[in-house]
C-alpha cells in the first residue's frame, strides 16, 4: 500500500479519473451532515442511491409519474411538484423536456440536475406493461467486499487461543435483485460485518443478516404490496420514518420529508426496516396502508432487583462479533402493526396514522437522569394527524403526534415562493421530552424527535442565473437533559452558502456555519458536570472545473473552529484535490484523491464525502493531523459484468496507533481496499 501513493500523485498529473458513481454536489454535502448528526462514518441505507442509478437506466416517465415518484427524487420542494401536476393536469401530456421550462417555479438549474431521471415517452397498454414486468427487467447480481488490510488488536490472538473478535476482518456483502423500471421489484441480501463468523459458529450457514423483500405497484384498488422487508414513513417522522430523510443543510428549503408510505427495503442495515407483508390500497382520493412485522431486535438482556429479564438498551448497529454482541444477537421480539389513511385532493393532503409495537420483554432503559422519559415497559403507541396545503405560492404541512403516555409533538412549516428568485421557509417543532417515537426522525437538531422547541427560517435566492445563495437559522432549546449533556439547555446554528455556476464547465460554492450548543465539561470546582457552552464554526470552500469531455478537477479546503467554555480554543483544516476522469465509450475508468487534514482533537474533527465502488459512500471523520489518498478503478468487461476496485490509505503523523478499544490499530498507517462485482443479465 506504499507503493500507492507514487502512483496516485502520478496519476493526479499525467491522467486524471472518473468517479464511479456520480453524485451532485448538493447530495455529498447532505450525506456529510448525515454522518456528523450520527458520528457514523459508514451509511448502510443505499437504497435512494440504488433507485437513483435504476432511474439512470429507466428513467422516470414524466407523462406518467404520479407525485410519489416525483418526490422519491428527491431534487424538488412541494411547491415544483405541485406546480408540476398543474401544468400537466391543465395542458395535457409534455411534447419535450424542454417544455419544461415553461413551468411555474422550476429554473434552469432544477431542470439539469432532473435530466438524468426523466424522460417523455408515449403510454403502454396494459398488456405492454404486464408484459414488459416479465420480460424487459433486469437481474443484477452484486458481490462486495472490504477490508482495513492492517489488523486490530480485536483480532489478535490471546492465551486462551483465539482472538476476541469470532471472525475473520473481511467485511462481505452480496445481493441478487431483480428490477422492472419502478413497477416491480424483488430480491435477497445477505451480509457480514468486519469480525463477524463465516460459515463457522454461531453462523454456520454464511451471512450474519440475511434479507429478502418483494414490491410491486399496480393500477386500480390495489396500488403496491410489499412482502418481506420494507419500510414506512409517515407525515414528517414524528411518529414513524425509516427510510433516509436529509436534515438542515445546503438546500435551505428542503425541509419537507418526502416519500411514499411504503417503500421497498433491500440495503445490508439491520435495524431500520420492517418484517412482514404490507399493502396499499387506493379508492378515488383516498389512500390507505395496512401493515405487520415480526421481527428480532438486538437487545442488552438483564434480570432486574425482582429478577425479571428486561432489556436496558436496543442495539442498532448490526455488529455480532465478541461472544457479549452475539449472545444479545436477536434477544428481543418486536410485533409491529400499524395503518396510514389519507385523503389527497390536487392541493390539500390529510393522513391519520397509528403505529404500534409489543415485546417479548420488557424494556427498562439505565437509571440516568436522561433517561426519566425513555421509551419503557413491553407495549408501545404513536399516533399521528399530518396535513400538506397548497395555495398558489404557498404550501403548508406538518404534523401532530400523540404516544401511548400522552406525550405530544407538533411540526409545522410554511414554504413560499416570494418571487422567481427567492423562496422562503419557516418551520417550528414542539416536542415534548416525555414524548417517544421508536423509529422517529423528524427535521430536528436532537438525532430523535424528543425533548425539543425550536423555529428555523431559511432562505433560497437566485439574484443572477449563476449565483445561488442559501442560508438559515435555526433557534432551539432542549426543556429536559439530553445525552452529554446534564442540565436543560439551548442552542442556535447559522448557516450560509453561495453556489456560483458561471457557465457548465465551472461550478464552485462557499458556506459559513456557526453552531452554538452546550455539552458537558468537568470544572476542577465541582465534582459533577457542568453544561458548559459551546461554538462549533467552519469556512468551507471547493472548486469544481471540467476541463473536457472527460476531466474534472477539483478542489476543497476547510478551516474549523472549536471552542469550549474555559478551554483553549481547538482548530481543524482539511484539504484535498479530486481528480475525475470520464472516457466517453471507453471499458476504463478510475478515480482518485489526494487529502491533508491536520485537527487539534476528536471536537475539531471534520468529514469528508469520498467517492466509492457502486452503491457504497463513506463520509470518514479526520482528526489529528496526516494525510490520506485513494484510487478508485472501474473495467466494464461487457453490458452485463463490470468490476470496481478502491485502493486507500490514511497516514498519520501524530500518532503510532489508530482508534480505540477492540479496533485499536498499533500502527499509523491504515489501508483499506474494497472490491465490488455486478453481473446484470
Amino acid at each position: 500500500m506504499n507503493r500507492l501513493l507514487p502512483i496516485l500523485i502520478i496519476v493526479i498529473a499525467l491522467s486524471p479519473v472518473l468517479q464511479a458513481q456520480e453524485l451532485s454536489n448538493d447530495l455529498e454535502q447532505q450525506l456529510e451532515n448525515i454522518a456528523e448528526t450520527m458520528e457514523d462514518t459508514e451509511i448502510t441505507d443505499d437504497s435512494w442511491l440504488q433507485h437513483a442509478e435504476s432511474l439512470r437506466k429507466n428513467p422516470l416517465n414524466l407523462n406518467t409519474a404520479g407525485e410519489d415518484d416525483l418526490k422519491e427524487l428527491r431534487l424538488l420542494t412541494p411547491l415544483q411538484i405541485a406546480s408540476f401536476m398543474d401544468y400537466r393536469r391543465l395542458l395535457g401530456k409534455l411534447i419535450s423536456v424542454y417544455e419544461l421550462q415553461a413551468v411555474p417555479f422550476w429554473d434552469i438549474p432544477t431542470i439539469e440536475s432532473l435530466l438524468p431521471y426523466v424522460t417523455i415517452y408515449s403510454h403502454q397498454t396494459l398488456q405492454e406493461i404486464f408484459f414488459n414486468r416479465l420480460r424487459t427487467g433486469e437481474h443484477r447480481i452484486t458481490a462486495r467486499f472490504s477490508q482495513v488490510l492492517t489488523r486490530a488488536v480485536g483480532y489478535t490472538i490471546t492465551d486462551s487461543g483465539r482472538s476476541r473478535y469470532m471472525g475473520d476482518p473481511s467485511k462481505l456483502m452480496l445481493r441478487y435483485h431483480y428490477q422492472h423500471q419502478n413497477n416491480l421489484q424483488y430480491g435477497i441480501t445477505a451480509s457480514k460485518d468486519a469480525g463477524e463468523p463465516f460459515f463457522v459458529s454461531p453462523n454456520r450457514y454464511g451471512f450474519d443478516f440475511h434479507s429478502f423483500h418483494y414490491f410491486s405497484r399496480h393500477k386500480g384498488l390495489v396500488k403496491t404490496v410489499a412482502l418481506g422487508d420494507y419500510t414506512i414513513n409517515f407525515g414528517q417522522g414524528l411518529a414513524h420514518w425509516q427510510s433516509m430523510a436529509f436534515g438542515k443543510g445546503n438546500a435551505a428549503v428542503h425541509v419537507k420529508r418526502q416519500s411514499q408510505v411504503l417503500r421497498p427495503y433491500n440495503a445490508a442495515g439491520s435495524f431500520f426496516f420492517n418484517r412482514g407483508a404490507a399493502v396499499t390500497l387506493q379508492k378515488g382520493k383516498w389512500t390507505s396502508t395496512v401493515f405487520t412485522s415480526i421481527r428480532k431486535l438486538d437487545g442488552n438482556i438483564e434480570k432486574n432487583e425482582q429478577g425479571q429479564i428486561v432489556v436496558t438498551s436496543i442495539k442498532t448497529s448490526g455488529y455480532h462479533r465478541t461472544p457479549a454482541e452475539i449472545e444479545d444477537k436477536n434477544s428481543l421480539q418486536q410485533f409491529s402493526w400499524g395503518a396510514n389513511l389519507s385523503y389527497h385532493t390536487t392541493a390539500f393532503k390529510i393522513g391519520f396514522n397509528t403505529i404500534h409495537h409489543h415485546y417479548d420483554k420488557p424494556i427498562r432503559r439505565e437509571s440516568k437522569l436522561y433517561n426519566l422519559h425513555a421509551i419503557s415497559g413491553s407495549q408501545w403507541s404513536n399516533y399521528s394527524i399530518d396535513y400538506a396545503l397548497s395555495y398558489r405560492n404557498i404550501h403548508l404541512f406538518g404534523e401532530t403526534a400523540l404516544d401511548r403516555r400522552g406525550g405530544w409533538a407538533t411540526l409545522n412549516s410554511l414554504i413560499a415562493t416570494l418571487h422567481t428568485r427567492a423562496d422562503f421557509v419557516l418551520l417550528h417543532r414542539s416536542i415534548q421530552p416525555r414524548y417517544q417515537a421508536m423509529y422517529g426522525n423528524a427535521f430536528t437538531a436532537n438525532t430523535h424527535p424528543t425533548n425539543e422547541h425550536g423555529t428555523y427560517a431559511g432562505l433560497s435566492l437566485k439574484p443572477w442565473h449563476a449565483i445561488q445563495i442559501n442560508a438559515y437559522t435555526d433557534v432551539y432549546r432542549f426543556p429536559w437533559l439530553r445525552y452529554r449533556t446534564d442540565a436543560p439547555a439551548s442552542g442556535t446554528d447559522y448557516f450560509v452558502q453561495i453556489n456560483y455556476k458561471p457557465n457548465k464547465l465551472t461550478e464552485l460554492y462557499s458556506r459559513f456555519s456557526i453552531r452554538h450548543r452546550p455539552l458537558n465539561q468537568f470544572f476542577e470546582h465541582n465534582a459533577l458536570y457542568e453544561a458548559a457552552n459551546t461554538s462549533h464554526r467552519s469556512w468551507r470552500t471547493q472548486v469544481s472545473h471540467r476541463i473536457n469531455r472527460s476531466v474534472t478537477i477539483r478542489h476543497r479546503f476547510e478551516i474549523l473552529w472549536y471552542h469550549r467554555e474555559n478551554a483553549l480554543q481547538e482548530r481543524g483544516f482539511l484539504a484535498f484535490i479530486d481528480c475525475l476522469y470520464k472516457p466517453v465509450g471507453k471499458r476504463f475508468s478510475m478515480n482518485g484523491r489526494l487529502q491533508l487534514f491536520d485537527s487539534n482533537s476528536y471536537n475539531s474533527r471534520l468529514y469528508a464525502y469520498e467517492n466509492d465502488v457502486l452503491y457504497h459512500y463513506a463520509v470518514p471523520a479526520f482528526y489529528d493531523n496526516g494525510h490520506r489518498y485513494y484510487l478508485n478503478a472501474q473495467y466494464r468487461f461487457s453490458r452485463h459484468v463490470q468490476l470496481w476496485v478502491k485502493l486507500a490509505q490514511t497516514v498519520y503523523t501524530s500518532t503510532h496507533t489508530i482508534g480505540s478499544g477492540l479496533d485499536l490499530i498499533e500502527n499509523n498507517k491504515k489501508p483499506e481496499i474494497r472490491v465490488l462485482v455486478s453481473v446484470r443479465f
